[in-house]
């Protein structure tokens, strides 16, 4: 298999903890992540390089072994299908590549080579390599040189410079012989002593009386001011899980403009928007246009050639009286960036922003 094809199976979990990566086996249609990359969540967003986002239901945990198998909405039948290693094989010094998106970058490859190919820790058995491995690589694939997965990449191991660590695929192999018989409309936990499905919440395993993990079961509620901010999200026909990319953070395009909504300091949410470049000549125009454009509350603004567009509130305004109108003041930032860019392009001979969707102008 070609490295674009890897490429195309490997893609970014967003949630509002945070993100990770995850990967498809066509076999089995189904996407593989990390047990703690979804810990907390049952549905959440798998994004494409090309930021096309789909919905996934997390759909069967294994949180011994930090496994999670996601049935994603959509049509991946295109996708190529890549095929898992005999662990067997694995050598010392053998040659591995890590893919995924590490601090929710883009798609990113990282070579080594395996320094260990059984490291125990914490009772489990790790493949170890010094391919660099970072926050948001959790739940990708380790391939070998014949493009095989070997390992699911773990990140969450901490003061391990130049160390990375993957769950041996003889592992997910395992899990994945119970796919027959998984429901895949409900969530379901693996009982890591005797192997039985479990979908309705328990502290112990009916079958073999194994304590299960007491938080597997629960979900992380949204706080107040997500709640808000989904509010506003949804009022522009988005689903707002679709959105998430961490704690309080919101990045989504409406239209052709991605919109980023955060917090800043504790103390005021941000809706930004990059709609576009300034052109390489003739600026005094656009920058007229900048200055004396109707745009309140918003703001038009300049980050080196970059032309944004945002708003700001302190929070308190978020929970007083002006409430509904902060949120309708969000939801309209989205549509106006949305037509704003097209007008600075037909009018001023600007550019689009990198963070443009191009199938959406």
């Amino acid at each position: 298999m070609e490295q674009n094809n890897i490429f195309n199976t490997v893609f970014k979990v967003n949630h509002a903890g945070g993100t990770g990566s995850c990967f498809y086996l066509k076999q089995y249609n189904l996407f593989v992540t990390n047990y703690h990359v979804v810990e907390g969540f049952k549905k959440l967003a798998i994004k494409d390089n090309d930021q096309n986002s789909f919905l996934a239901n997390v759909i069967l945990v294994n949180p011994v072994r930090d496994i999670a198998l996601l049935q994603a909405e959509g049509d991946f039948s295109a996708l190529p299908e890549i095929g898992l290693s005999n662990v067997e094989e694995i050598r010392i010094g053998q040659k591995i590549n890590v893919a995924g998106y590490p601090f929710g970058m883009p798609f990113t490859v990282t070579e080594g080579t395996v320094s260990s190919p059984k490291q125990l820790m914490n009772n489990s058995y790790y493949i170890q390599t010094d391919a660099a491995v970072n926050p948001g690589n959790s739940g990708g694939p380790m391939f070998n040189d014949r493009n095989e997965v070997i390992a699911i990449t773990v990140s969450k191991f901490n003061n391990a410079d130049n160390t990375g660590f993957g769950i041996p695929v003889s592992a997910l192999k395992e899990m994945l012989e119970s796919v027959n018989e998984l429901d895949r409309n409900i969530f379901n936990v693996q009982c890591p002593s005797c192997g039985v499905l479990i979908s309705t919440e328990e502290e112990y395993c009916p079958s073999c009386g194994e304590q299960l993990n007491k938080d597997v079961f629960k979900e992380r509620g949204l706080t107040d001011l997500a709640v808000f901010c989904e509010q506003a999200i949804r009022d522009m026909d988005i689903d707002p899980v679709h959105a998430r990319v961490g704690f309080e953070s919101w990045k989504f395009h409406k239209g052709s403009s991605e919109i980023r909504l955060f917090v800043y300091q504790r103390a005021y949410l941000f809706c930004a928007s990059p709609i576009n470049i300034l052109p390489k000549k003739e600026l005094e125009p656009v920058l007229n246009y900048m200055l004396m454009a109707p745009a309140k509350p918003y703001q038009l603004g300049l980050q080196g050639s970059e032309i944004y567009l945002s708003y700001r509130v302190h929070i308190s305004d978020i929970f007083s009286s002006y409430k509904d109108e902060v949120r309708q003041n969000i939801t309209k930032m989205a549509f106006m960036a949305d037509a704003l860019d097209n007008v600075l392009v037909d009018t001023f001979g600007c550019t689009f922003s990198e963070y443009t969707k191009k199938d959406a102008v």
